[in-house]
């Protein structure tokens, strides 16, 4: 099994360095030569180019396109129909259209597409799924969750797309469904059009609500989901890598129910390793993926829908 990373930037190299690792890189394309030297460095058997054609008619198996997001569609697109698998970072595109289209050209062509929703393949997220399952905390009501920093402002997408996908993706996981209704409120206050801070809320055909604030114009970094049930709440602390159960309700006399809490789960894990292994397995047994193009064109539904409001 074999993968060129397109894209060898800010976290570009992170796939490079854990493709390297799993012993599965075979070459990297880099429009920059800076970056192309330091690929090398690290990494002075593998081949390095600056040209994205080189890679559709090499004998990898695989692409893995970490390039800025209004690139993804034209490469994943060129690299379903030159037969390759291929990984693409999020948000898998900029519009449901070319996700679709996306979606459609894997089916014919009989590729794997899976979409980098890292989250999913955290072991705390997993966790708080199947406690959710389990009716730890009875029936899933609503869930809130946080993105929040003084983070890189892009000119493209915004904070929604840049960020909050992650978020989404989680949320529609642990509600096990990407059908909602969606509308967004936010503010543009560096780039004309370009939200900088978003409050997104989602309704569920469930009936569940989920609630999100992402910002990269924030004081603090602030990185939190809370599932609220009708017998508890689960809080999972990112940046801690921490679940905590909290058996706390209100029951049906509207009187407060307080019972100890505990850690049900601490654990760093390795999310990146975790998912591109997967992508590897889903390539070698031509397996569904988590997180395919299918689940990334539901994340892309929403977000188009709560942004065109």
């Amino acid at each position: 099994m074999s993968v060129i990373v397109v894209g060898a930037g800010n976290w570009g190299k992170n796939l490079v360095r854990t493709f390297a690792k799993l012993g599965a890189l075979s070459g990297v394309i880099e429009a920059s030569e800076s970056l192309r030297l330091a690929v090398l460095s690290e990494h002075p058997d593998v081949h390095v180019s600056n040209d994205f054609n080189s890679a559709l008619i090499s004998d990898a198996s695989a692409i893995a396109i970490a390039t800025p997001a209004e690139h993804h569609y034209s490469m994943a697109k060129s690299a379903l129909i030159a037969g390759k698998d291929v990984f693409v970072e999020k948000p898998m595109t900029l519009s449901s259209e070319e996700a679709e289209d996306l979606c459609r050209l894997a089916r014919e062509h009989n590729r794997i597409l899976m979409v980098g929703h890292l989250l999913l393949y955290q072991p705390a997220v997993q966790a708080m799924k199947n406690l959710i399952e389990d009716g730890a905390i009875g029936e899933l009501i609503s869930i809130h969750q946080e993105r929040l920093n003084l983070g890189r402002a892009r000119a493209v997408e915004d904070v929604l797309w840049s960020l909050g996908v992650h978020d989404v993706a989680v949320s529609q996981f642990l509600v096990g469904s990407g059908d909602c209704d969606a509308q967004a409120f936010g503010r543009a206050s560096l780039n004309p059009g370009i939200a900088d801070d978003v409050y997104l809320h989602c309704t569920y055909g469930t009936g569940v609500q989920t609630h999100l604030h992402c910002s990269w114009l924030w004081p603090e970094r602030r990185r939190r989901t809370v599932a609220i049930g009708s017998r508890g709440m689960l809080v999972y602390d990112e940046l801690a890598q921490s679940v905590t159960l909290h058996r706390k309700w209100i029951n049906e006399k509207l009187e407060n129910v307080e019972e100890e809490s505990s850690l049900v789960y601490e654990g760093a894990g390795e999310p990146l390793f975790l998912e591109l292994e997967h992508f590897l397995h889903c390539c070698e047994t031509r397996e569904t993926p988590k997180s395919d193009g299918e689940s990334g064109l539901q994340v892309i539904r929403v977000l188009e829908q709560a942004t065109a409001r």
